[in-house]
């Protein structure tokens, strides 16, 4: 998955698709339910907030992109900026991440595949679906990017169709069960409520490393920010015109986190095939994240290979698009996310997927770090990255109010715990190496 001079033809509308496409997923169709639940109608704030803080995160990635395009994106420009030690401890913490949350997208899917199949075994639903995934990683980058756009355009008919029937209900021209239930509090949690829901709204916009990834396919790199602008602009408004719509269909308290947000809104109305198109959009949007997740942890590993910070085999090129080991490596990962997601009790894989959700959120802030030193920004460009670092360290701080995603926050320090030291040892080989390389080099310099 390295560069291909051939596929560097991709047009900022083509990636601003692509990014819709990698993001809109289940982190928005459940998480937003979720966030409902815990902050109440104010939920529309926080998606403001991390709407701004997500663009403050690609701004910065796109500016990098677009001054130097590098396969492995954000994780060699924390090492362009911090040495070798971040790019390893970046790579492996997003690799690791992607690979624990893949389980739970796939119990998704298979939940919601079970919406027309009751009957079916949820794990034979989850392993078609890998299978499906792995195959889509196959056809290579150029082809992912045609199905993303194709699964973007799918996803945002089916939210807009969303938003006309739902204004349609809200100004009574649709018939329901009862009345549309307005607001009648908007902050029934308090503050702490607000706090601990900022992190689901910062999950619906995970997604925007992919773009990083893939920005080395553009044909014009200094599109990269416009790319960005459009596809948050587009997903802001997608985004709170979608929720605003559903907290006033009916009750912020009847959401919660088994149901998607459109599930929940349309119980009260009786209109035929509304619950299967959607149903269909939950699968295609699910589907399409983790297609991304998939090029993204592939592409992740390879780099990782070619620098050295993984085992060489990862990045051997064969006849295939994807390097045969780093594909089986990938597809092992699958296996076993979707083993622990299918066995383990509910509450702590819900542990180990809020803990994975924060680690990308730590890729994150180096992103934002990275760009600082690397772009050296004036004054405006510099209080935008340590207002997006501001809004990140408030969403992960929050989880300490929540009682159901607390321990998450501490398994997530646990993983970077672990490849901290994994990082620490890899540091101390790396200046051994430069020190007895240095010794030589003087060696040659000092004989006549």
């Amino acid at each position: 998955m390295g560069k291909d001079s051939k596929n560097q033809n991709m047009k900022w509308w083509q990636l601003s698709l692509f990014g819709v496409g990698c993001t809109i997923g289940t982190g928005f169709f459940l998480g937003s339910s979720i966030g409902i639940r815990t902050a109440g109608p104010a939920v529309l704030i926080l998606f403001v907030i991390a709407a701004i803080g997500t663009y403050f995160v690609y701004d910065g990635l796109a500016k990098l992109t677009a001054n130097k395009a590098e396969n492995g994106a954000f994780r060699t420009y924390a090492k362009q900026a911090f040495g070798k030690w971040a790019g390893f401890s970046i790579g492996w913490i997003y690799w690791s991440a992607e690979m624990l949350i893949m389980g739970s997208q796939l119990t998704a899917l298979s939940i919601f595949t079970k919406f027309w199949f009751p009957s079916i075994p949820l794990w034979i639903f989850a392993a078609i679906c890998g299978v499906l995934g792995l195959g889509v990683l196959l056809i290579g980058t150029s082809g992912i990017n045609k199905l993303e756009n194709i699964f973007a355009l799918i996803k945002i008919s089916a939210i807009l169709m969303f938003i006309v029937i739902g204004v349609l209900a809200v100004t009574g021209a649709l018939d329901g069960t009862r009345d549309p239930q307005m607001p009648t509090e908007y902050f029934p949690k308090g503050i702490l409520g607000l706090w601990s829901a900022l992190i689901f709204a910062f999950y619906a916009f995970g997604g925007i490393e992919v773009m990083g990834l893939m920005g080395t396919q553009l044909k014009d790199k200094t599109e990269a920010p416009k790319a960005g602008k459009v596809m948050l602009l587009l997903l802001t408004i997608i985004y709170l015109g979608s929720i605003g719509l559903a907290v006033m269909l009916v009750s912020w308290k009847v959401f919660t986190g088994e149901e998607s947000t459109f599930v929940v809104a349309w119980d009260n109305y009786n209109i035929p095939l509304v619950a299967d198109i959607f149903n269909g959009a939950l699968i295609i949007g699910g589907f399409s994240t983790m297609v991304a997740a998939l090029y993204g942890v592939t592409s992740i590993l390879v780099n990782l290979s070619e620098d050295g910070d993984a085992p060489k085999v990862f990045s051997k090129k064969g006849k295939l698009k994807v390097p045969i080991p780093a594909f089986i490596l990938t597809a092992s990962g699958l296996l076993a996310s979707i083993i622990f997601s299918l066995l383990m009790p509910d509450s702590i894989y819900e542990y180990i997927t809020t803990g994975a959700g924060l680690m990308l959120l730590y890729n994150w802030l180096f992103i934002l770090l990275s760009a600082n030193r690397l772009l050296k920004p004036r004054f405006i460009g510099k209080m935008k990255y340590y207002l997006g670092l501001l809004f990140i360290l408030l969403a992960v701080s929050g989880t300490l109010y929540s009682k159901e995603i607390r321990p998450g926050f501490f398994i997530s320090l646990g993983f970077v715990l672990v490849i901290g030291v994994f990082a620490l040892i890899k540091n101390a080989g790396w200046k051994k190496k430069d020190s007895l390389s240095m010794g030589t080099l003087f060696e040659k310099l000092e004989k006549p």
